[in-house]
């Protein structure tokens, strides 16, 4: 795929924009990308769509557990965390 420097990169503002715009404009929404594109600015209608499409393709990979889950720390009993404070301050 040919890529232009619009397409390459993202900016936070551009996301949170699109993920606003496909809330509005639905997959029953005539000239939905078009749309779209005009309220992320700066993007074409393809550009948003191809977007759309690496998203799809990324929520499918989570799903089929093709993307290993991070290794998260956990809170041990004797942390000083939420736990503690309940055992403290609510149970005494």
């Amino acid at each position: 795929m040919a890529s232009n420097s619009r397409s390459s990169s993202w900016t936070f503002k551009q996301n949170k924009m699109f993920e606003r715009a496909l809330a509005v404009y639905d997959k029953d929404t005539p000239d939905r990308w078009h749309n779209v594109a005009k309220a992320v600015g700066g993007k074409s209608a393809e550009e948003v769509k191809r977007h759309y499409d690496i998203l799809v393709e990324d929520l499918i990979n989570i799903e089929t557990g093709r993307v290993p889950l991070p290794n998260y720390k956990t809170f041990e009993s004797n942390s000083r965390g939420i736990n503690d404070f309940n055992t403290r301050y609510i149970i005494n």
